[in-house]
């Protein structure tokens, strides 16, 4: 049996293919304005690498937040869920997952075979989502990847800031570089701030020592070293973070394909 799953997200498209248990393909492409065309263009390019046609696919489920714009899937489950459910499946002692994407942040918990017993999220300020880094990163004209890094070189320590809202923070840390303060301590307040609201949520569903990170945030080093050393647990982070959302849609498609009799 040959499933898919596409995970449209506000940032990223992301497509897996997975047959038997084993991920015979994956792709990421940038969203833009366009859900359904960067889906579509997700699952061709993943297609194409698995060497695959539309016509192999038994079973397609789409998750994210622009799942409801791929009518070629044949069901859509939320992101939570397949978030969850891929996680487990690559990480098996997850039990706390924390998903950051461009829009909201979402602290999970589940059982053993990815079920949700809870979860909360942040979709209501740009703060606490992936958007606050993506929105700092240009002021400092710096790029998205280099954040982390470069938050752990301070000179000084992190310079601390204290608005609570992207626009008012931007502002802030805009007056501080004029200031004179040094970019990379800013960057690591930052990080620090959005840190301080992330185990907020976590707190919320209660975190437990095999927390597994996903999405682009995961990618930040700053974020996991600092969730590490408030909590005193070591992240454990997928080896392709950002695609667990897909890789859990195509795993809910495997179990709807058995439910309807298809090979």
């Amino acid at each position: 049996m040959i499933t898919a799953g596409i995970d449209v997200g506000s940032l990223t498209a992301k497509a897996i293919i997975l047959g038997e248990d084993k991920v015979l393909a994956q792709s990421l492409r940038p969203t833009g304005s366009d859900s359904r065309g960067a889906g579509e263009k997700a699952m061709s390019a993943a297609l194409a690498e698995a060497g695959l046609t539309p016509a192999d696919i038994d079973y397609t489920v789409a998750t994210g937040y622009g799942r409801s714009a791929l009518p070629s899937a044949d069901a859509t489950v939320t992101e939570i869920s397949c978030h969850a459910r891929g996680a487990v499946w690559q990480l098996p002692n997850t039990r706390t997952i924390l998903d950051m994407g461009g829009q909201d942040c979402k602290a999970i918990r589940c059982d053993s075979s990815g079920a949700i017993t809870d979860f909360v999220m942040n979709d209501k300020c740009a703060a606490g989502t992936g958007r606050f880094i993506e929105i700092m990163a240009s002021l400092f004209d710096v790029s998205l990847s280099d954040v982390g890094p470069l938050s752990l070189k301070t000179r000084f320590g992190a310079t601390p800031i204290s608005s609570t809202c992207v626009l008012f923070a931007k502002t802030e840390a805009l007056s501080l570089l004029r200031e004179g303060a040094d970019r990379n301590d800013i960057i690591a307040g930052v990080c620090d701030a959005l840190v301080g609201r992330i185990l907020a949520l976590l707190r919320k569903v209660g975190i437990q020592a095999d927390l597994a990170i996903s999405g682009g945030i995961a990618k930040n080093s700053g974020i996991v070293k600092r969730i590490a050393g408030k909590t005193g647990f070591e992240p454990q982070v997928p080896e392709e973070p950002q695609v667990v959302g897909a890789l859990g849609a195509a795993l809910f498609a495997k179990d709807f394909a058995a439910e309807s009799g298809q090979r």
